[in-house]
Order: C-alpha cells, then sequence, then structure tokens
C-alpha cells in the first residue's frame, strides 16, 4: 500500500481567492459574512452568505469553455489552477500522464433553473444553448475540468452533501493507495446564489434575527447559536503517491494518512453523537495511530444548536482523553457546504505550515457540551504535526480525514 501526499492546493473562498490571502485571514480571524438585501427581496428569512465574485475567465479560456461553466465549475476551475500550478504541474505533464479527477459537488440549482426558465420563456428547447446540459449536470465540474484541462485518468463527481469535498479526497487516497491511479485532482465546489439556497433557508436551518455585524452571525459551539450561514466557492488538493512526487521533485505539502466514513442510520437531516465517532475512530485506525497524536481537530460545527451539541459529544467520546485543540473555521468562512470538507483540509493544511490554530471566532459562551472541549477562541500560535477534519452532511453521510506534515 503506497503512501499519499498532498503536493498542490488552490481555494478561492469568502476569506480570500488564493493561498496567501486565506492564510492570512485565518491568522487574522476575519470573517467573509456579509448581509444580503437581495435575499431578503427573494423571499428569504435569512440575508447572511459568504461572498465570492464569480470569476472572469475571458482571458483563460475560450468561449466554448466559457458557456458550458456554471457557478460552481468556474470557482472550480479558479482553485484547481492554483493547486495545479501550486504542484508544478503544467498542460505536458498532464497530457503525457494519467492524471484523475474526482470532486465533490451536490447541486447546480441555478444552471437547472435558467435553462428550464428559457424553455419556458420561449416553448422551444433548441434555444436553451448547447452549454446548458453540462452546466446543469450534477458532474458539471468533473466534466468541465477534465475537458479543460485534457485529463486522462479516473474522472467521476461524489455528491455526499456537505461531506463530499471530503469524501472526494478520501476516494482519491484509496485509489492512489491501492495502485491504480499515481495522481488526482480532488476538492469541493459550491455555489452561492439564491436560487440554490432557497430551500435551505425554508427548512429554518439558517441564522436569523437582526445584527449590526454580520460577521458575529456564525457562531459554532457558542450557546447563542441559532443556525448555519450559507457559504461557497471551491477548494482543490492535488493527491500524489509518494513515490509520482519524489521522481518529478514535486513540493509534499502534506500527506493523507487516515480516511474514516459511516452512516448515522437515522433522521435524514439532524445529525447524531454515534455516526461522526465511528467516523473519527475509524480515521484513526486507518492511520494506525491514537487520539493523543491528534494535534488539532477542524470540527464540521456549522452553528446549529443539535448539530453542534452532538459533534461536541462525539469530540469528547474519541478526543476526551488528550484534548486536543478543537476550533470551526466555519465561524469565519460560513458553511461552504459541498465545498466545505475540501477547503478545511486546505485551512488545516495552511495552519499546519505556519504554526497556529485558527480561531472559533464569535464563541462567548460554550454551551455545556462544547466547554468539554480545547475550543480556540482566539489564533494560538501552536506547532502541529497531525490534524484530524471532521465533515457531515444530510442523509447522515459522515467523514473523517487525518493529515500529518510531511
Amino acid at each position: 500500500m503506497r503512501r499519499v501526499v498532498i503536493t498542490g492546493m488552490g481555494i478561492y473562498s469568502c476569506i480570500g481567492q488564493n493561498l496567501a490571502q486565506v492564510k492570512d485571514a485565518l491568522y487574522a480571524g476575519k470573517s467573509g459574512i456579509v448581509f444580503d438585501q437581495n435575499r431578503i427581496d427573494f423571499g428569504y428569512r435569512s440575508a447572511y452568505t459568504g461572498m465570492v465574485d464569480l470569476p472572469d475567465l475571458k482571458s483563460h479560456l475560450s468561449r466554448r469553455q466559457r458557456i458550458s461553466l456554471g457557478e460552481e465549475a468556474a470557482y472550480a476551475f479558479v482553485a484547481t489552477q492554483e493547486a495545479l500550478s501550486n504542484a508544478k504541474i503544467n498542460q505536458d505533464y498532464l497530457d503525457k500522464h494519467e492524471v484523475g479527477i474526482i470532486y465533490g459537488n451536490d447541486s447546480t440549482a441555478n444552471s437547472t433553473v435558467e435553462s428550464v426558465d428559457k424553455i419556458r420563456e420561449k416553448n422551444d428547447t433548441t434555444l436553451v444553448g448547447s452549454g446548458a446540459i453540462f452546466k446543469a449536470m450534477n458532474s458539471t465540474v468533473t466534466m468541465n475540468l477534465s475537458t479543460i484541462f485534457k485529463l486522462k485518468g479516473v474522472n467521476f463527481t461524489i455528491s455526499a452533501a456537505c461531506a463530499s469535498g471530503s469524501h472526494s479526497i478520501g476516494m482519491g487516497f484509496q485509489l492512489i493507495k491501492s495502485g491504480l491511479q499515481d495522481c488526482v485532482i480532488t476538492g469541493g465546489a459550491q455555489e452561492i446564489n439564491t436560487i440554490a439556497m432557497s430551500s435551505f433557508d425554508g427548512l429554518g436551518v439558517f441564522a436569523t434575527g437582526s445584527s449590526d455585524d454580520p460577521t458575529k452571525v456564525s457562531r459554532p459551539f457558542d450557546s447563542a447559536r441559532n443556525g448555519l450561514v450559507p457559504s461557497g466557492g471551491a477548494a482543490t488538493l492535488i493527491l500524489e503517491s509518494y513515490e509520482s512526487a519524489m521522481k518529478r521533485g514535486a513540493p509534499i505539502l502534506a500527506e493523507v494518512i487516515g480516511y474514516g466514513f459511516s452512516s448515522n442510520g437515522d433522521h435524514i437531516s439532524t445529525p447524531n453523537e454515534e455516526g461522526p465517532t465511528r467516523a473519527m475512530q475509524k480515521a484513526l485506525n486507518y492511520a494506525e495511530i491514537k487520539a493523543a497524536d491528534i494535534d488539532y481537530v477542524n470540527a464540521h460545527a456549522t452553528s446549529t444548536p443539535v448539530g453542534d451539541a452532538n459533534e461536541a459529544k462525539a469530540i469528547y467520546n474519541v478526543f476526551g482523553g488528550s484534548n486536543p485543540p478543537v476550533s470551526s473555521t466555519k465561524s469565519m468562512t460560513g458553511h461552504e457546504c459541498w465545498m466545505a470538507g475540501a477547503s478545511e483540509v486546505v485551512y488545516s493544511i495552511l495552519m499546519m505550515r505556519h504554526s497556529f490554530v485558527a480561531p472559533n471566532i464569535n464563541l462567548e459562551n460554550p454551551d455545556e457540551d462544547s466547554k468539554k472541549l480545547n475550543l480556540v477562541s482566539e489564533t494560538l500560535n501552536k506547532k502541529i504535526d497531525v490534524f484530524l477534519s471532521n465533515s457531515f452532511g444530510f442523509g447522515g453521510t459522515n467523514s473523517a480525514l487525518i493529515v500529518k506534515k510531511p
């Protein structure tokens, strides 16, 4: 079984549109949450969101390539460009080697609605445009990026709600570990538009109430939390076998050593304690390390009352004896949904490489379950050799990844 390393990363997030900006924001505890009046006008109960600009790709892609790209795929393209550059992989390398892609994505709401609206308006399906189908399919990210970068390896999409990005890394890890691939582009992407998030708002899971400061609304583990704040963008990680990375003299940023997963087998939207506990323990068992070897836990904690409480219990079940530092970067970014499992690994690697733990901002009064954890409310300068990152999603899907310093 081969070692699997991370040789490149890219990020397009509400706290920064590249690795350097994001690292600075994490260290400063800077939030990317804004108040969006368009959401109130649309019929939302909550106007808070993480926000990123849609990138202008005219100088990077042909018109033929751009008409197939929806919002989430555009974010993913930018993140992947940075990741490939970071990994020192150019098009010549992609042309000569079998590089694959597995990406997390679980909606293309805006592109689908736009296509249907156009057909209804014109009463003619031929007027929807040749790129519409490729923007609307759930595999839009992998089909577009594999074509743009002329990839020849594995090519499919992971749809696992808010654990999609994490599971994409886990599956890439397994394929390389088993010898089926040498290099896989992994990651997660999430659209931010009002259409994509409207049904979530209707469920009542978003933070509500008035606030003079939108950056105070996302409050993981705090007793005053009343819902999550949606967000999005994209994050890409280049996974590669250790042998492949060494052969081409690639930078080795980190090594993936554990992947754990589980299903709650319970309520479709309310998480429980037992499923996440099993996923974390399975990741530790896979990595053949002890809980005490983990230097930091990046919690899934989305800022919902029940979800945070159950995760706090699960983390305590596994790490109560060693009590590592814990924080949720969602306090700054909001919940990046399908992207989050990948972006939070990027955030954690940036912390590991620069020896700090990003704060769980807005943590003023932890609830009873959260008080048992070693929650970091202010930036902590600390060496991190090994971390665990949690990602959980609707339907009870759970993923835990363990990454170590090379």
